[in-house]
């Protein structure tokens, strides 16, 4: 009996339309039923809806709808569209009494249609299909760009490939309509599909490339069949004028120039645009690891594609040193080459080669280096690991082609060639992928290798006064070291690293930064190289030939490093031991206390350590003291037993 009730309780009473009128009431079914039955007369309303406007249009002149002509006919064919009814809206669309009414209000149309043919499986979906392709070529081609511009943006990656692989050819063939006037809107269709691709995770795996798991590979491929019939213009047209002679009627000729240089412009802006993005963030495998490998095919794209608008592959990546001739259009120099851009198109030819049989070989290695530095310096002054590694792998090819010890002291003097190592020394200490501080390590030794004795010494002296990392002073001092002893060999004689150029380096090596107060073990690794430096010298460089001066200053050195550093050590190991002790002691009567010990890095304090963690690294720090103390003694007897010699 209850599902009786309940069953009735769902289907509409039968009420008269004069029992309707003196306000009686009606009960509104809550089932599917009646939902069908509204759709059905909402679906109704809106084909007479249709039915009528487009009768009433039919007897005015062309062009001279109402806005709620307008309305009423965007309204009611949308709906028709959404409810099912694509079968009457196409045998309108298709009338041929209606052609003006849908040339005129027809892209009105376009969203339903759209949505239609992107789910696909919808029954109505040859009609939608038929309305749309009509559409295509009888509306005018201006409010199209719009209608299809309005249903290229999406959020959803998945809806976003589908839509661009949908919408691109239509939108290629509604600009191509527009002739000599569609510079404009083109940029306005690459900026768009620029922003949509933007939206999509990258392939980062062989895998995910090769599967294209993302449909990144796909829009990339789009993209690039998108632009083809307009590079193709700009190219004929550059082939034109090149063919044309003096005498041609100047004014003809350079009105069709700028509409030209308008086209070439939007498509020079695309390739900038995706130099940067994707091209700078994504990592293309080499042909050994990726034999077809999409997003490589779609770097050298783009690449061909600037060639065939009149852009230099050589002069694009020698732009910070070429001054470039002034260039008609509206775009500033460097918003027309954006700085990362051509890094980035720096990277793909000197990194993985492409555009290389465009690459004139005039140039010199140190020339390209010159030219390079400029590209990494702005790559490594960035965070994002993907533009890190394409500044460490430029900078490193660009140095392999240079000979080693060809550098010369100038061009210290340029400013790119001193901030690249400061900014190569954050990432080799600061960089939290140990991949990329190894190779910024091996890198930073590379550059090293190419400067002249000169050079070297002029770089080892402004990396000792402005790293501020006792990791990398140690490491330049270990560099000092191998260019003395190279200069200690029989016929490498030099001036800069034996007698008296040597010294003023010796003086900013073999000296603490804050004398016996200094903080040991955060300066160890340069007190540590700083020692063995001086053992060197103290057993290489006899008394009697001093070549590099180290006997005529050792007096100084011992006030200023060496009895400093006894000092110090004395004062830290007594510290230390002292917190050992008190350590042990609260161990012991296992009092609940903070911990005894302040553990800090980078000037920043660490979390209280266990009693335990506390022990052993005060350990650790007296065993250091004592191993700076051994070396220290040695030294003092090497120094007695040479004089007494």
């Amino acid at each position: 009996m209850l599902f009786l009730l309940s069953t009735l309780s769902t289907l509409t009473c039968d009420v008269s339309p004069s029992t309707a009128s003196q306000g009686g009431t009606i009960l509104r079914s809550r089932g599917p039923l009646h939902e069908d039955n509204t759709r059905m007369k909402t679906a109704g309303m809106a084909l007479e809806q249709l039915s009528e406007v487009v009768q009433r249009c039919q007897a005015l002149p062309d062009d001279s709808y109402t806005t709620e002509d307008h309305n009423i006919f965007t309204v009611a064919g949308r709906t028709c569209i959404e409810e099912g009814n694509s079968a009457q809206v196409l045998s309108i669309v298709l009338d041929e009494k209606n052609q003006e009414i849908v040339r005129c209000m027809g892209w009105n149309l376009l969203p339903p249609l759209i949505q239609v043919l992107l789910k696909k499986e919808d029954k109505n979906l040859p009609q939608c299909l038929a309305i749309f392709n009509h559409l295509l070529e009888t509306c005018r081609p201006k409010e199209l760009l719009i209608g299809l511009l309005e249903q290229l943006e999406q959020d959803d990656p998945d809806t976003i490939v589908e839509s661009l692989h949908l919408l691109l050819k239509p939108l290629q063939k509604v600009l191509l309509c527009l002739g000599g006037r569609k510079a404009s809107s083109l940029g306005m269709a690459l900026s768009s599909v620029l922003d949509q691709v933007a939206k999509l995770p990258l392939p980062h795996t062989k895998e995910q490339e090769e599967d294209d798991v993302f449909s990144f590979c796909r829009c990339c491929t789009d993209m690039i069949d998108f632009v083809r019939p307009f590079v193709q213009e700009v190219r004929h047209n550059l082939l034109n004028n090149e063919m044309q002679s003096e005498t041609t009627n100047r004014t003809v000729g350079r009105q069709g120039k700028d509409k030209e240089d308008e086209l070439r412009t939007e498509l020079l802006k695309f390739c900038m645009k995706s130099l940067s993005h994707p091209l700078l963030e994504v990592h293309l495998k080499d042909p050994d690891t990726l034999a077809l490998s999409p997003l490589r095919t779609f770097a050298t794209e783009i690449l061909n594609i600037l060639g065939s608008i009149g852009e230099s592959i050589a002069g694009l990546v020698h732009q910070p040193l070429l001054k470039r001739k002034q260039v008609p259009g509206f775009l500033e120099e460097e918003v027309r080459y954006p700085k990362e851009s051509l890094a980035s198109l720096a990277h793909l030819v000197f990194v993985h080669h492409l555009a290389a049989d465009t690459f004139p070989t005039v140039f010199s290695p140190v020339f390209s280096l010159r030219c390079n530095i400029e590209h990494v310096s702005l790559l490594l002054s960035r965070t994002e690991e993907s533009k890190l590694q394409k500044g460490l792998e430029l900078y490193e090819k660009s140095l392999v082609r240079v000979e080693d010890g060809s550098l010369r002291a100038d061009l210290l003097e340029i400013k790119t060639f001193l901030t690249v190592p400061q900014n190569l020394i954050k990432v080799m200490t600061i960089c939290p992928k140990h991949e990329l501080r190894t190779k910024g390590l091996k890198v930073f030794q590379l550059s090293i290798d190419k400067f002249n004795t000169e050079a070297k010494y002029r770089f080892f002296q402004y990396m000792l006064k402005t790293s501020n990392h006792s990791g990398v002073e140690g490491y330049i001092i270990k560099n000092i070291k191998n260019q003395i002893d190279i200069a200690l060999q029989p016929g490498n004689s030099n001036v800069w690293f034996e007698g008296v150029q040597l010294m003023p380096l010796l003086r900013k090596v073999l000296i603490l930064p804050d004398g016996p107060e200094t903080d040991l073990l955060q300066y160890l690794d340069r007190i540590m190289e700083s020692l063995n430096l001086l053992r060197y010298l103290v057993i290489r460089d006899k008394v009697t030939e001093n070549q590099t001066g180290i006997w005529t200053e050792l007096y100084k050195i011992e006030d200023t490093f060496m009895k400093p550093l006894r000092v110090g050590v004395n004062m830290s190991r007594a510290h230390y031991e002292r917190e050992l002790q008190n350590t042990m002691e609260a161990k012991k009567s296992k009092a609940k206390e903070e911990s005894v010990l302040s553990v800090s890095v980078g000037g920043e304090e660490l979390p209280s350590m266990t009693p335990e963690s506390q022990i052993q690294a005060l350990h650790s720090a007296l065993h250091t003291f004592d191993m700076i103390e051994s070396v220290l003694a040695r030294i003092e007897e090497l120094i007695e037993v040479k004089d007494n010699l």
